[in-house]
């Protein structure tokens, strides 16, 4: 916070490190194992936030393995101080026919 520095760091170069006075932000976090959520979510230090953010019906992880993502909301629901916000196709601010795709896929055939 000194340097009024944003750093990008890839997830992997994360462990070991406690991250004070900072907002963490992870992306694409659907494709996090849980050993990997755990790892990002325990770097918090004092007086820092996180961010985390995902789409878990777009998980590109092989099926053998647990979306870190799927895991932390069903294992951290009901924590104080944690909360979640999920967005729906009424969200979406893209092109108009792009709610319209998402709806002919949520569309049951």
């Amino acid at each position: 916070m000194s340097e009024d520095r944003i750093e990008i760091i890839p997830l992997a170069y994360m462990r070991g490190r406690t991250l004070n006075n900072a907002h963490i932000i992870l992306d694409e976090a659907q494709n996090t194992t849980v050993a990997q959520m755990k790892m990002f979510l325990t770097r918090m230090g004092a007086n820092s936030t996180i961010t985390v953010c995902g789409d878990t019906t777009q998980i590109d992880l092989p099926s053998s393995r647990q979306s870190g993502l799927i895991d932390a909301l069903e294992r951290l629901r009901g924590i104080d101080g944690i909360a979640t916000v999920r967005l729906t196709g009424a969200d979406i601010v893209r092109h108009r026919l792009v709610q319209q795709i998402v709806d002919s896929y949520e569309t049951p055939d």
